[in-house]
Order: C-alpha cells, then structure tokens, then sequence
C-alpha cells in the first residue's frame, strides 16, 4: 500500500508540474507577440503626415500664409515665399523641423531613425533621412494631384 501512494503522489506533481510549465509557455508567447510601449505603428505614421500636411509654414503668399501641403505644390512650381525666399528651401527647413521634433531619433528612444521623400510627379523633390535604417519599420504615404501634377508624401519610421 505505502509503494502505491508514493507513486500517486510522483503522478500528481509531474501532471502538476507538467501543467504549470504549459502555463509559463502560453504566458511567454502573448509577451513575444505583443509590440512594446514605445514602438511606432502605422496609423501613427499616417496621422503624423495628414497632420504635418495641414501645418501652416512661415512662407506666405500673396494672400495667406501656406500649409505644407501648399507649400509643396509651391516648390513644386517654382514660387516664391512673399518674403523672397525660395519655396523650397522654406520646404526644406520645415520639414526638418517638423519631423525632428516629431520622432525623437536616439539610442534610448524607440525611434531608431526616419526617411522621409516628397515626390513630384515620381520625382524625388526632397528626402530627409536621420538615425539608422533597420529591417523593423512603420510607414505611411500620403498623396494628392493638383492641376495635373501628382505629389507624394511618404515617411518610413525605424524602431
């Protein structure tokens, strides 16, 4: 009698242990599969151009002050700010501005880097790249025509 309880008791704790360990599997692969805090989704890249589109520049024309997007078509065609600077280089300072103030870039960030091109008509008209490129990015584009010409808004961000 005494042999067989000791043999129950050695069944019960490996089932025990068996299950437990089964457990700590499931527990490891929910925490694998789900992305971190600080990594940077899609729909976050998409709101930051929509948004960034919308942001009204310092280079004004004759009647208003222009949002980036404005101010793209602008370079685009040559134009001239009010204040006499070329369109594109206020296009180029903003954008800097814009996006370096919006993806934090450092070792201790989860931003490892960001690309970011404007395309004219397939033609690259202004690329702003910072930190370092890895295989683990988010991106979004964005475009829209305007009096025959097609514009392209497009950021890959790097976690």
């Amino acid at each position: 009698m005494k042999n067989n309880r000791g043999q129950e008791e050695m069944v019960g704790f490996a089932v025990i242990a068996i299950i437990v360990s089964i457990g700590i599997l499931i527990l490891l692969s929910f925490m694998i599969r789900s992305p971190t805090k600080g990594d940077t989704e899609n729909y976050q890249v998409d709101s930051f151009i929509g948004s960034a589109l919308q942001y009204t520049t310092s280079c004004e024309s004759d009647v208003e002050f222009l949002s980036l997007q404005d101010l793209i078509i602008a370079c685009g065609n040559g134009e001239m700010c009010f204040d006499g600077r070329d369109s594109c280089n206020a296009l180029n300072s903003t954008v800097i501005d814009l996006v370096g103030n919006g993806w934090n870039v450092g070792a201790n960030s989860s931003v490892k880097g960001y690309n970011l091109k404007v395309l004219i008509d397939g033609q690259e008209k202004l690329a702003i790249k910072n930190g370092n490129e890895t295989i683990n990015f988010k991106g979004g584009f964005q475009d829209f025509a305007r009096s025959g010409r097609n514009y392209e808004v497009s950021l890959s961000v790097y976690n």
